[in-house]
C-alpha cells in the first residue's frame, strides 16, 4: 500500500506544477507517518468514511445565494417599488445566508449520522473514546471547508444582487475603462449619458477593500473619465469619518441604508454629508445620469 501512495498519488498530477510538488509531499509525508497495519487501516477509515463523504457532500453545497432570493427580491419590487432597495438589499443577504446556511447543516447531520453508523459498523477493534476523535474530526475538516467556501459565496452575494436590480430595470452595465488596471475590485460598471462612467462596489463592509480604495486618486479616476466609485454597504461599523472623508475626496460615494446610525450622522455633517447617500435613492440616481 505504501508503494502504491508513493508512486500513484504524485502520477495524478502534472510534473513541475504546485499540485504536483503538494502530491509528491503528501505521498512522503504517508510514508513517514504510516508504519504499521494499524497506521494503514487507521488511513483507509479516515479516507473512506471522512475524507472521500466531506467531498462529496461539498459539491452539494450552494455556490451562490441566487437561488434562495430571487423570488423574495422581485416581490419587494413588484409590490413597494424602487423606495424600498435598502430592504431588498437586506432580504437579500439574509435570506441567502440563513438558505445556504440550512442546505450546509443538513449536510453535516446527515454524514455525521452516516459515519456513526459506519464505525458502529466496522470490524475492527476501536473505543468510544477513538469514536470520538474520528467524530470531531470529521466536524473540523467539515467545517473548515465549508468557511473556505462560505467566504467565497458572502463576496458574490451583493455582486449578485446588482445585477438582479439592473435586470430588472432594464440598466445596462459597460466593461471597465481600456487601460484602467488599478487593484480595485469594481463589481458593475454603467455609462452615463455624457460618455463619462460610474463603478459600483459592492460589499456587506468596507474592510476588504479598503486598501486598495484608498489608492484610487480623483485625477487616476478623472483621467480615465471615471466621474464616481459607488459603494453599496449593507454593515458600516466600521466605516469611520476618517474613510469617508478620504475616500469622499477622491470622488467615491457611500450608499448606505437610511436608517443606519452611519447615515444619520454622516448626511447631516457639513463635511461628510456629501459622500454619503440613501440606498432608497440608488435606482433614481443610476436613471438620472444615463
Amino acid at each position: 500500500m505504501k508503494n502504491t501512495l508513493l508512486t500513484e498519488i504524485p502520477n495524478m498530477t502534472a510534473r513541475g506544477t504546485k499540485a504536483h510538488f503538494l502530491a509528491l509531499n503528501l505521498a512522503q509525508q504517508l510514508d513517514k507517518d504510516i508504519r504499521t497495519v494499524e497506521d494503514a487501516i487507521i488511513f483507509c477509515v479516515a479516507m473512506k468514511y471522512v475524507v472521500a463523504p466531506i467531498n462529496r457532500a461539498m459539491m452539494l453545497v450552494p455556490s451562490d445565494d441566487k437561488k434562495f432570493c430571487e423570488t423574495a427580491a422581485r416581490s419587494i419590487l413588484d409590490t413597494f417599488g424602487e423606495e424600498k432597495i435598502a430592504s431588498l438589499i437586506a432580504t437579500w443577504d439574509n435570506l441567502g445566508v440563513k438558505g445556504c446556511l440550512d442546505a450546509e447543516r443538513a449536510l453535516i447531520v446527515e454524514e455525521f449520522m452516516r459515519l456513526v453508523e459506519n464505525l458502529s459498523a466496522l470490524k475492527i477493534k476501536h473505543t468510544a473514546f477513538e469514536d470520538n476523535i474520528m467524530l470531531t474530526a470529521f466536524v473540523q475538516e467539515f467545517e473548515r471547508r465549508l468557511g473556505q467556501k462560505r467566504k467565497a459565496r458572502g463576496g458574490a452575494s451583493l455582486e449578485t444582487v446588482a445585477d438582479f436590480i439592473f435586470d430588472y430595470y432594464g440598466f445596462k452595465s459597460t466593461s471597465k475603462p481600456s487601460h484602467f488596471d488599478q487593484d480595485i475590485e469594481v463589481d458593475k460598471w454603467f455609462k452615463c449619458r455624457d460618455g463619462w462612467v460610474v463603478g459600483i462596489s459592492c460589499k456587506r463592509t468596507l474592510r476588504e477593500r479598503w486598501k486598495q480604495l484608498s489608492q484610487a486618486d480623483r485625477g487616476t479616476l478623472s483621467h480615465f473619465k471615471i466621474r464616481e466609485l459607488w459603494h453599496l454597504i449593507t454593515f458600516d461599523s466600521d466605516l469611520s469619518d476618517d474613510k469617508i472623508v478620504r475616500l469622499g475626496e477622491q470622488a467615491q460615494i457611500f450608499y448606505l441604508p437610511a436608517a443606519s446610525e452611519t447615515y444619520k450622522k454622516c448626511s447631516t455633517h457639513p463635511g461628510m454629508k456629501d459622500y454619503v447617500r440613501p440606498l432608497n435613492s440608488f435606482v433614481d440616481d443610476i436613471r438620472k445620469l444615463i
